[in-house]
């Protein structure tokens, strides 16, 4: 039986698969909550898999696969669903990774956000990062704050991605969206035209270079409300490495510029349930008061962690409190709250402290 890429994709569209792994000398495997499964189906040859990629990838996607190693793009599967493909090679052949795009963007509640999050989304400028591992549901964060801009704001929202995930179709706002790689060739130089076009609100997919932090900085302090993404857990540590980034001599300067444009930092990691099927996702949120803007400013990030455990009245937890928060509402098993924590220790002790109040 001859695999078509048309009946994979249904399956992933019908089970509500979030991957789709192609490789050869193995059946197509599914991530379903966090778990890989093989479907029942022979395992693929090289011949296979490289006519499954040739399905999804244009002739300039396969010669950029032949070129570079490796393309990634986004993939409509005609109106049922979106992906982002990541095409490559592994031993000399053809393999794929499909990632399926929600169509229906979930909005701040069902994803699990406090309403103080709403409110950064009324800001005029200001720096929002939403950080986290790989597959931990950042892009889906990001993308239901922007739909809430778009259907009550009257703004010009530009987005930078690489590739475009969410389509946003122009509701209260209006929406430009380009795609490094198609539209703009990188992050950097998109930022640099951006500020030509008007914008209030922009969203860079990923400050992957110091050009493309030191833009999203300037552009959130002369006035632009500024979204944008960074592979890292927990606030302190996201602020290190943007700064990290810097030659030493401009780390000072970066510190003060940080300290005076960011709003917030949402770290967010996506667990297994064990209540249901399904996965859910532990916040940490840290909101820029007088005395974090300080912390930053005088390179003391370590006693960030601190104003965040004491920072509930502005909106503030830590993701150690919010992982316990769903482990006692029995939503996320004790092993994955342990394995999560940024410090499983203190969690512990928290955790047994509570259970002898009781």
């Amino acid at each position: 039986m001859e695999l078509e890429i048309g009946d994979l994709l249904q399956l992933v569209v019908d089970e509500g698969v979030s991957d789709l792994h192609i490789e050869v000398g193995s059946p197509p495997m599914l991530r379903l909550h966090g778990s890989l499964t093989p479907i029942d189906a022979p395992v693929l040859t090289p011949e296979n898999t490289e006519k499954l990629v040739r399905a999804v990838a244009s002739d300039t996607h396969v010669q950029k696969l032949k070129q570079d190693g490796g393309v990634d793009f986004g993939f409509a599967f005609s109106n049922k669903a979106r992906f982002r493909v990541s095409c490559f090679f592994q031993k000399g052949h053809h393999g794929m990774v499909m990632r399926q795009i929600p169509n229906k963007l979930l909005s701040l509640d069902q994803i699990g956000l406090p309403p103080s999050i709403k409110d950064l989304l009324y800001r005029p400028r200001g720096l929002v990062l939403v950080t986290g591992p790989t597959g931990s549901g950042k892009s889906t964060t990001l993308a239901s704050m922007l739909n809430v801009v778009n259907e009550e704001r009257d703004c010009h929202i530009v987005t930078v991605e690489d590739p475009i995930e969410f389509y946003h179709n122009h509701k209260k706002s209006i929406v430009i969206q380009r795609e490094v790689g198609v539209d703009v060739p990188s992050f950097s130089e998109a930022l640099k035209r951006v500020l030509r076009q008007d914008p209030d609100v922009i969203l860079v997919g990923e400050m992957r270079d110091l050009e493309t932090m030191e833009a999203a900085v300037t552009a959130a302090e002369t006035g632009h409300l500024v979204f944008a993404t960074l592979h890292t857990t927990g606030a302190a540590r996201t602020v290190d490495r943007i700064v990290d980034a810097f030659p030493s001599a401009q780390q000072e300067q970066i510190r003060t510029q940080l300290a005076s444009s960011i709003v917030a930092v949402i770290s967010q990691v996506l667990l297994p349930r064990c209540d249901k099927p399904g996965r859910v996702a532990a916040f940490e949120i840290m909101m820029a008061t007088p005395s974090i803007r300080a912390l930053i400013r005088e390179n003391k990030t370590y006693r960030i962690t601190s104003d965040i455990q004491t920072g509930a009245k502005y909106g503030m937890n830590t993701l150690d409190s919010h992982l316990l928060e769903l482990y006692e509402r029995h939503i996320i098993s004790y092993g994955e709250m342990l394995t999560k924590a940024q410090d499983a220790e203190s969690l512990l002790q928290k955790l047994e402290g509570g259970q002898k109040k009781r």
